[in-house]
Formats: C-alpha cells, structure tokens, sequence
C-alpha cells in the first residue's frame, strides 16, 4: 500500500490569477476561496484575480490567499475522488503558513478562522521590523553543518530560516549581519549566495513580537484534532495534539523551517508519493532534491486534478 504525504506551499507561490483553474472548473473550489474572501471583508479574491503582483506579495495578503487555494485544491479533490482527505493521505505538512493550509485541510482549524489567522500574522510579522532593517539570504550548493560554521564567524544577529532541500539554506537576520553571512558564505566557496526580495526576516529571533501576537490569538481559538497527522516545521515529527499543535504554531515564527528534515523523516515512515496542494510546485521541486528517488507531483490546474485523480486511485 502506497503511503502518500500531502503537503501546501508557503509565501513566494503565490501569483495572480492563482487557483483561477480550479475555480472555473469546480464550484467546491470557488466556495473556498470566497469563504476566505469573506471572512476577511471582501478584495482578497479580486487582489488575486486582478491585483498586482506587488499587492499580492504583501505578507497580509499572500498568507490567506495561498492557504485560499491550498485549501480550496484540498477540498476540490476530495470532490472530485470521492474520498476524505484521511483516505487519502497518512501526513499533511505545510512550509511555514503552509502549516496553517495543512492544517485547515485536516480539520484542525476551519477555513475563515484559518483566515483570519493568517492575516492576523501577516500584519504581525510585517510589523515585528522596520523596513530595510532585516534581511534573509538563500545559501546553494551548501549543507547545513557548514551554514552552521559560516553563521558562528558573524557577529549580530542571523540565523538558519529555513533547512529547503539538500543544498538549499535560507538565512534570516538584522540586515547587516545577514550581508556579512554572504560575504563570509562566498569567501568559503559557498556555489551562490543572495539576498532575497522579502519584505520582512521570517524565521528568526527578529520575529519575537509575531510571535507574541500569534500566541495571544491562538489562545483564544480552539483547535480540533488533525484528521491525518501534521509533520511540522519546528520539530519536523508528526503531531496530533490540538494542545502541541497550537504551541508549535507559535514556536515556529520564530523557528528555523525544518523542510528537509520532514520530508526525510516522512520517508523513512514509508511515504513513497508527495502531493503538493495549491498554487505552484516549489516544494515538489524540494522534494526531487531531497528524495529523488519518490513520486512527486503538484496540483495547481484543473488539468493537473485530472491527472491527481488517476494517480491517486492507483
């Protein structure tokens, strides 16, 4: 029996015009994503058919409009197999906000509180630094241990962000320390080393004040056993505690994105088959990285659901 893994992308899928296939094919799909739209007072829907990509990319609105079309991809396949997302998949996992994506997917949070999470933590992420203040970098071509080594030679802040795939490391931090990080990454032979255009440094101890805010509007929402376990970024293990879960949630604003290790830790529990929900396949291509050896693929259109379909009966 084939164990499959479905996992949701984070911010830097997104795109305009993001899940219009699927809306167009399949009202499930729809629904979703003007239940997102709602529930956050309407003209997310229309930044994502028509808005700009500088509108779009804005972390209050990139967060739910990638967990709209996670979610709503979720939703239409269930649809469309006729199956529950619990028959279909043994773990979900999501990059960053794409834990929120997983975890609304399996029951944990409905869709508008998921909403109204995500712009909540967008606005507070965005908030937690002043611009131009912090900076995040990807390292290619390295490993982790020597990231390591080169982040221990700087002085100031910055940290290991996210852990992608073998020989992708993103680093966070005050912006200064982040620049010395590349200097000392090229000095060590590192293939490439550049920063990134993000708005804000995600992941790392700059982020203390999101997570503060994220931990007070967590305590107040309730948080439903996941129908499938969530293998999440902080400590890359599956969890089922709606208690563990919602600590995890917090920890994780500022902690490093344990990707590549997930995704191992999924494989060696015997996922033979990744299933990227939503718009894009950045982590489809993660996971050929890491796993070369598994069947990868992404559900992003809505001749992509026809192929899922099939693949996924089998």
């Amino acid at each position: 029996m084939t164990k499959t893994a479905f996992l949701f992308p984070g911010q830097g899928s997104q795109t305009v015009g993001m899940g219009a296939s699927l809306m167009a094919s399949c009202s499930v799909a729809r629904q979703i994503v003007e239940q997102v739209d709602a529930a956050l007072g309407g003209g997310l829907l229309d930044i994502m058919t028509n808005g700009s990509d500088d509108e779009l990319k804005l972390t209050r609105n990139a967060q739910p409009a990638l967990m709209a079309t996670a979610v709503a991809t979720a939703r239409s396949l269930e649809h469309a197999t006729g199956k529950s997302i619990d028959q279909m998949a043994d773990y979900v996992a999501g990059h960053s906000l794409g834990e929120y994506s997983a975890m609304t997917a399996v029951h944990v949070f409905d869709t508008d509180v998921a909403a109204r999470l995500l712009r909540h933590r967008g606005d507070a992420m965005q908030a937690a630094v002043p611009a131009g203040a912090g900076a995040m970098a990807a390292l290619l071509g390295v490993d982790i241990e020597q990231v390591e080594q080169i982040l221990a030679s700087v002085d100031g802040l910055v940290e290991i962000a996210n852990d992608n795939s073998a020989g992708q490391v993103v680093i966070s931090g005050a912006a200064e320390p982040v620049n010395h990080a590349i200097a000392a990454a090229k000095d060590a032979g590192v293939r490439r080393a550049m920063l990134l255009p993000v708005s804000a440094p995600f992941h790392c101890g700059l982020m203390a004040s999101a997570a503060d805010a994220m931990a007070d509007m967590l305590a107040e929402t309730t948080l439903h056993p996941p129908a499938v376990p969530v293998v999440t970024n902080v400590n890359a293990e599956p969890e089922t505690s709606p208690g563990d879960l919602r600590d995890l949630l917090v920890r994780q604003v500022t902690g490093r994105v344990r990707w590549r290790e997930s995704l191992i830790n999924m494989a060696e529990q015997g996922v033979t088959r990744f299933v990227e929900l939503g718009t894009g396949k950045v982590l489809t291509g993660l996971v050929k990285r890491t796993l070369p050896d598994v069947e990868a693929f992404n559900i992003d259109t809505a001749d992509d659901m026809e192929k899922a379909v099939v693949a996924l009966s089998s």
